[in-house]
């Protein structure tokens, strides 16, 4: 979001007060932010919090790819929060959490959870990517890209410390480009399911010849995972990409639940829809949902770093960008009848919110399914749309 032509990244938790926790990376200021609604986001505190501030320091270290995680368990670390990310420094990439067990008021110290020697860069195996979730128990579980692994770590003091961290699945570069695409990646996430126990991982590379989106389980906290599965369920090395995955485990129902972006249906592989797959059977089966009809082109548009996904009860929510409409040509713009333009297209890109409803209540008409040869059609509303513009630069 901007404010006062100052950009900001957020991503968001809800802790099990009803919270509503965002942290932000500010452009015109080094370090880590968070703001807080307490009434679900209607409204926002006038005052942010520093979970880390460099303030005589422009540019190194810096912070990048936060991400917040909220403990809603009924354990003893019940309302913790949680923020991972990358610290980039000249000589290295840094994992780094930092907790608080105040609401958000304050925060610790990051705590550093694995450091990669090296030039800090994307295309060079750097330490990203950071995701993380809180089991019933409220051991913090956390994984993140390194190299051509996914690395893993827990903490089952309330982020006080942590394991040692290990990679636990081998993977294809984890950064890859994608055509009409400015830039993409396969960065995991994970979740837990809070009744069984069962930690799922998702990511996305091109072990097959092209980009698939895969999913691991583990049932033992993380010390062994299963084969790599894919989620996407079009023939394999069809040369047709799927990417920008995102994971949610319903703790209702226990469905897993991935969205991501899907080229299968456009033998050029420039086009894509956005794609619900959803597994109802512990993640060994996926139904492939199209939660969009009409493919578009990134056009070589930043798209960020991510889609985002939740679940609960039987219902999805998921959040994604897409390239705007094009603007009309004078040929095709239409007036009205008293000689004003039509309404002008928006530019950059689109971000749009979905919906999708598997709870068998909703009313007749408004979710209907489809077989096709491809891809099961799923016909949702899209309940908002948000304009965002370009950034200026983007790491």
């Amino acid at each position: 979001m901007a404010s006062r032509r100052r950009a900001f990244i957020c991503y968001i938790a809800f802790d099990k007060l009803g919270t509503f926790n965002y942290w932000a990376h500010g452009a015109t200021r080094n370090g880590i932010f968070v703001r807080r609604s307490l009434d679900g986001g209607k409204t926002w505190e006038a005052d942010h919090i520093p979970v880390a501030e460099q303030p005589t320091q422009e540019g190194i270290p810096f912070e990048d790819k936060p991400y917040i995680v909220a403990d809603n368990s009924k354990s003893k670390f019940a309302g913790n929060l949680y923020v991972g990310w990358t610290r980039w420094r000249l000589t290295d990439s840094q994992m780094v959490v930092s907790r608080s067990t105040d609401d958000g008021k304050t925060w610790s110290e990051p705590v550093e959870i694995d450091d990669h020697p090296g030039l800090p860069r994307d295309d060079n195996g750097a330490a990203e990517g950071f995701d993380g979730t809180a089991g019933p128990d409220g051991t913090l579980y956390v994984i993140w890209s390194q190299d051509y692994d996914l690395m893993f770590t827990s903490s089952r003091d309330g982020g006080k410390t942590f394991s040692h961290a290990r990679p636990i699945i081998h993977t294809a570069p984890i950064m890859f480009a994608i055509n009409t695409l400015d830039r993409a990646n396969g960065f995991p996430q994970i979740a837990v399911d809070p009744k069984s126990k069962r930690l799922y991982v998702t990511w996305s590379d091109y072990r097959n010849g092209d980009l698939d989106v895969f999913i691991s389980s583990s049932d033992d906290g993380g010390k062994h995972w299963t084969p790599a599965a894919r989620v996407n369920n079009d023939p394999v090395n069809d040369g047709a990409e799927q990417f920008f995955q995102w994971l949610a485990v319903d703790p209702v129902d226990g469905s897993v639940n991935v969205i991501f972006y899907d080229r299968r249906n456009d033998p050029k592989n420039r086009k894509q829809i956005v794609v619900l797959a959803r597994s109802t059977d512990q993640g060994r089966t996926f139904n492939n949902y199209a939660w969009t009809d009409e493919a578009f082109e990134a056009g070589g548009l930043f798209f960020g770093d991510y889609s985002g996904l939740a679940a609960y009860g039987g219902r999805v929510y998921g959040v994604w960008t897409e390239k705007p409409v094009p603007p009309p040509t004078s040929d095709e713009k239409n007036t009205s009848e008293e000689g004003k333009d039509a309404k002008p297209q928006p530019r950059g890109t689109v971000v749009k919110l979905g919906t999708a409803d598997f709870t068998g209540k909703v009313r007749a008409g408004s979710n209907v399914v489809e077989q096709s040869n491809r891809v099961v059609r799923l016909h949702l509303p899209q309940h908002d749309e948000r304009i965002t513009g370009q950034p200026d630069t983007h790491h």
